[in-house]
């Protein structure tokens, strides 16, 4: 505040020398009453600014979950034996991984993992990640930005996109691609979704995956749509018969 200071200082430096009597007389008088008088308060001369309203709390974004819990049906969806040999399906506290650990490499997808199983196939090699997501269902198309991202997640040198590709595999569709100079020799990589799962695998033997494959669930490749055959004896302007079903 100015107001004060300014005024203590004129209190104190007006006292003049020769000044006569009655004028005097009136400048103390003044200066006496601006010195006594009280510096009105700010909160005073300010009205009370209204409170304001209060914000709606934000809803809270989705994180990773790590931690995890039993799930018996995703454990169900996964065999026991493949190509004649012995399937281990650990429980989970045999285990460290939760489902935000392996969802970190599916970024956004990720957050929706709520359950992860693993399985795995001593010899020949094979190891399978069994997601458990939330809703909504994500599709084969969502898994594509974060193929590199998973590539290296279970070994992959690097972040490659490219070798991956969509492939129908026994009338399924899955993401695929071969190992580079940092798996083992022979190894495969695989990746789909099919209503609320997600799997990943990883195998040395063509044979072992393919059973694998098999009996895990996944979504059908689409039926190509059967080309117009001409009918025999058929002259231009007349209409092709659709091929036998």
């Amino acid at each position: 505040m100015i107001g004060p200071p300014m005024l203590t200082h004129r209190c104190a430096a007006a006292r003049p020398r020769r000044a006569p009597t009655a004028v005097l007389a009136l400048l103390v008088v003044v200066l006496g009453a601006a010195c006594s008088s009280p510096m009105p308060s700010p909160s005073a001369s300010t009205s009370a600014s209204p409170s304001p309203s209060q914000s709606p709390t934000p809803t809270p974004l989705p994180t990773q979950l790590f931690s995890n819990t039993p799930d018996p049906e995703l454990v169900a969806l996964i065999p026991t034996v493949v190509a004649g040999q012995t399937v281990v399906i650990p429980v989970i506290t045999d285990f460290g991984l939760t489902p935000g650990d392996i969802g970190e490499a599916y970024g956004e997808l990720g957050l929706r993992f709520k359950a992860l199983q693993l399985a795995f196939v001593k010899r020949p090699r094979l190891s399978l990640y069994a997601v458990h997501m939330g809703p909504p269902d994500a599709t084969m198309q969502e898994l594509e930005p974060y193929l590199a991202a998973t590539g290296q997640y279970i070994g992959i040198a690097g972040l490659h996109r490219e070798p991956w590709t969509e492939q129908t595999i026994g009338g399924r569709l899955v993401w695929a691609r071969s190992g580079d100079g940092a798996t083992l020799a022979g190894t495969m990589l695989y990746t789909w979704t099919t209503g609320g799962y997600l799997f990943l695998m990883i195998g040395v033997d063509e044979q072992q995956n393919l059973a694998m494959l098999a009996a895990l669930p996944a979504e059908a490749a689409p039926t190509p749509t059967p080309l117009p055959s001409v009918s025999p004896g058929a002259t231009d302007g007349q209409s092709a018969s659709p091929s036998a079903t």
